[in-house]
């Protein structure tokens, strides 16, 4: 049964999901970056600077003196025709090391943030204002449910804490199933895989909206 009272989430809820993606990702070598990420149409590579940026875009849209109410400015743009726009791009000559350190200090800019804000100030996202706690979440969904994606890319074996995905679920999606719980409930919320008597969504975003 699903814990009904899983607890708030925290800015170590955003750190515990990127040292989980730095341990299962940091020994991979070079040259496999380049493999396609799950069902995705971007690189593995691409995928984690991805993460990477969503953590930095999170943590700037509460860094502000004044919550925005649009997007913070920054310059968006991607690096090859069908790649994602990011704001945060990874050196390549660096490798591994140098990617998983991009990785972790943008997780770190997120949990400091969430940290340090006003818990009840709301920020602009594209699915609602939502308050540190809510982007806390998101970026815990971003580093979790793309890493999934990286992992099938790369053939490696995927299954973060389910207290960590409960925690998840109960703040950012309120149409989780009740009877199932943990990384599969939020595989299933994401439209990562069906359940019995629930095909896989292909339309899905969570609710960042103060609970």
């Amino acid at each position: 049964m699903p814990n009904t009272h899983p607890g708030p989430l925290t800015p170590s809820d955003v750190d515990d999901a990127v040292q989980f993606a730095i341990s299962v990702f940091g020994d991979v070598p070079a040259e496999r970056w380049d493999s396609q990420a799950g069902s995705l149409e971007w690189t593995c590579w691409e995928t984690s600077e991805h993460i990477a940026d969503c953590l930095f875009y999170y943590a700037g849209q509460l860094a502000t003196r004044v919550p925005p109410t649009t997007a913070v400015a920054f310059d968006w743009a991607p690096r090859r025709e069908g790649g994602p726009a990011n704001i945060i791009f990874a050196e390549r000559a660096a490798g591994t090391a140098g990617l998983m350190q991009v990785l972790e200090a943008c997780g770190t800019f997120l949990s400091s943030i969430v940290t340090t804000a006003n818990p009840t100030a709301l920020a602009h996202h594209t699915y609602g204002e939502s308050d540190p706690e809510g982007f806390a979440g998101m970026g815990v969904v971003e580093t979790i449910v793309h890493g999934s994606d990286i992992a099938e890319g790369l053939g490696l074996d995927w299954t973060p804490p389910d207290d960590l995905c409960d925690r998840v679920l109960a703040r950012l999606f309120r149409y989780a199933p009740e009877d199932v719980h943990g990384w599969r409930a939020l595989q299933w919320c994401t439209g990562r895989i069906d359940l019995p008597g629930r095909p896989r969504l292909t339309e899905w975003k969570w609710n960042g909206n103060p609970l």
